[in-house]
């Protein structure tokens, strides 16, 4: 235009400039028989993505995708009339129970061509859904994963909580990089699903593997509190075969302090042949029972462990090398009478 300066043509420019798009976020909720507590969560959770989208940080086209991992009771029928009343929620349902972590990682990979970040949170209501509106905030000022991170143990019994903290700085000791009271509870970008699509592990635990994709992070701190309905579906016994599972899926440590303490054992062995040998030549040996059993004992019992962590690496060796599908989705809410495989 005619005698318009170079300033005011920069600021008619910046007034058409298109604003940011929003990020549109899914919602990650693996379920397992979790009939009771469902219709507590499902609201919640709505309710604080009402919240992110009314306050501009998400976009309206978010949704809450509910994983069905092979539950008994009525969780699939739940997400199904969830998804009928209201176009926020969506399911899918696995062919069988797979676990957790399979579900989760079910959840992730359905997600990421749909959406630009995801959170994943456990049905249960224990993990602060307020903590959702923090992680996209991280996310807006750079971060591509964000980890919930608990900021005390209160609501956890003595012995879980003395055995979760000797699980995470064992996991440290043995070289694992895992986020100090971090569970399952994380916002993921895409861009980081896309690179994690490349992990083909079967036995997961991805609370190790999330942070070995790297990218920029950062950590939100909230409080757990106690599960809103039902039962917990994570007894001791599964929780020490996670665990089990975490160290063996990313670590070696154990089988390389194994080899030292073989190596030490024979080191120590040889010094006692050499001492039974002067001690024959000195006639100073005398008939001792109770020095060798326990040798025999202590040797025994080295060796079965052992065993037992080198067959462990060894089954987990047999299982990656199946190749066989993580999950397999076998329905979904949107699409109720197409199968479809993942894996």
């Amino acid at each position: 235009m005619a005698g318009q300066t170079e300033k005011d043509m920069a600021e008619t420019v910046n007034t058409y400039e298109t604003p940011a798009p929003k990020p549109l976020l899914w919602i990650i909720v693996p379920c397992y028989n979790e009939q009771e507590v469902l219709p507590v969560t499902a609201p919640l959770f709505r309710e604080e993505l009402e919240k992110m989208i009314s306050a501009g940080k998400v976009s309206r086209k978010s949704r809450i995708l509910f994983v069905n991992d092979g539950s008994a009771d009525s969780t699939w029928e739940i997400i199904q009339e969830l998804a009928r009343k209201d176009e926020t929620f969506l399911g899918i349902c696995q062919s069988r129970n797979r676990g957790h972590q399979n579900a989760v990682l079910a959840g992730l990979m359905e997600a990421r061509e749909h959406c630009d970040i995801t959170i994943s949170i456990d049905c249960d209501g224990q993990d602060d859904v307020s903590a959702m509106e923090r992680m996209v905030d991280a996310y807006l000022s750079g971060a591509e994963v964000v980890y919930g991170v608990r900021s005390s143990r209160k609501s956890d019994s003595f012995f879980k909580r003395i055995t979760a903290r000797s699980f995470y700085r064992l996991m440290n000791v043995l070289g694992a990089e895992v986020v100090y009271d971090h569970a399952d509870y994380r916002l993921v970008s895409s861009r980081v699903l896309q690179e994690f699509a490349d992990f083909h592990e079967v036995n997961l635990f991805l609370r190790g593997m999330i942070p070995l994709v790297g990218f920029p992070s950062a950590s939100v701190s909230y409080e757990r509190q106690e599960r809103m309905a039902g039962s917990s579906h994570y007894p001791l016994r599964k929780m020490l075969q996670l665990a089990f599972d975490g160290i063996t899926s990313l670590s070696v440590k154990p089988i390389n302090m194994i080899a030292g303490l073989g190596g030490i054992i024979s080191l120590i062995g040889f010094l006692g042949v050499l001492w039974a040998i002067i001690q024959a030549v000195r006639g100073a040996t005398v008939a001792g029972w109770a020095s060798i059993i326990c040798i025999v004992c202590f040797l025994g019992g080295i060796q079965l462990l052992s065993i037992g962590v080198i067959g462990e690496y060894i089954g987990k060796i047999y299982l990656e090398s199946k190749h066989r599908p993580r999950y397999i989705i076998s329905e979904r809410t949107w699409e109720p009478y197409e199968r479809h495989y993942k894996g």
